[in-house]
């Protein structure tokens, strides 16, 4: 058809820089949460000891 040749699809903006999660910091209750789980006190607890023993990069086990 005429005219569709004509159209150029849209500039879609993205960011200048993907995270995938352990580069920024974040808190025991986000990684209970990136769990599916609801934060109860024991899950933070037991969520800061394994960012303790494993560093702030476990939180990408959990990220799509």
């Amino acid at each position: 058809m005429a005219g569709e040749s004509d159209q150029q699809p849209k500039s879609v903006s993205r960011p200048s820089k993907l995270y995938s999660g352990g580069e920024r910091p974040y808190d025991p209750e986000d990684l209970v949460m990136a769990t599916g789980a609801d934060p109860t006190p024991e899950r933070v607890e037991k969520a800061r000891k394994l960012i303790e023993k494993e560093g702030p990069q476990v939180i990408e086990r959990y990220l799509p």
